[in-house]
């Protein structure tokens, strides 16, 4: 008998708790992508978008992960291709901004990225606990996870910057906190995509008929 045979079966989010799980994260972020949102332009502060962004995109996410549940896994693996991608697109959407932000340059409000930061901190610690049991799984559950991990970096960075700008009297560490949320995008977004095609794979290998 092969290793491959002894291995179980990643949890592919098939229970009544986890459901419920994403139900609880989906409103939390939506609230908070309005609420960041409004903030990072009220307070012209780059990152604040950026994490908002975030919140935007996990929204979907969840939701996204809800919907599969229960399918094939070739549907589970094409919709963390498609998380994968959006992941990869709000990287460049959020270097973009970056981008035009060192062309006009405004300072953004230290009070305001500090405390909206630290309100979506509190929201991110909370979802990140009502998941940290389901954070093992296939590539639709593990990219939740990866959601609620980026969220966490982000808002812990975006505080960081928001008491270097207050110090410093410069928009610049906004502006590489913001650079550090799109790298930090594109790399969750490749890992998602790795362990989606090799799910894809496994399924069409599985269907293949024997010779």
């Amino acid at each position: 008998m092969s290793a491959g045979c002894c291995e179980a079966p990643k949890f592919d989010g098939q229970s009544t708790a986890y459901r419920r799980a994403l139900w609880a994260v989906i409103a939390i972020n939506g609230i908070m992508f309005l609420v960041e949102g409004s903030a990072g332009f009220a307070g012209q502060s780059m990152a604040l978008k950026a994490d908002a962004l975030d919140f935007a995109g996990d929204t979907a996410t969840y939701a996204l992960s809800l919907a599969v549940i229960g399918m094939a896994v070739q549907w589970r693996a094409r919709a963390a291709l498609l998380k994968a991608a959006s992941l990869a697109l709000m990287g460049a959407g959020v270097l973009g901004f970056t981008l035009y932000r060192f062309l006009v340059l405004n300072d953004p409000s230290a009070g305001i990225m500090g405390g909206v930061a630290a309100l979506a901190l509190a929201a991110n610690v909370v979802s990140a606990l009502i998941l940290m049991r389901f954070r093992d799984g296939d590539a639709n559950v593990r990219s939740v996870w990866l959601c609620s991990r980026n969220d966490a970096i982000g808002n812990a960075a975006v505080i960081a910057a928001a008491v270097l700008v207050a110090l410093t009297a410069t928009p610049w560490p906004d502006l590489a906190v913001a650079l550090a949320m799109a790298a930090l995008f594109t790399s969750s977004a490749v890992s998602i995509l790795r362990q989606a095609r090799a799910e894809l794979d496994g399924a069409r290998a599985a269907q293949a008929p024997s010779r």
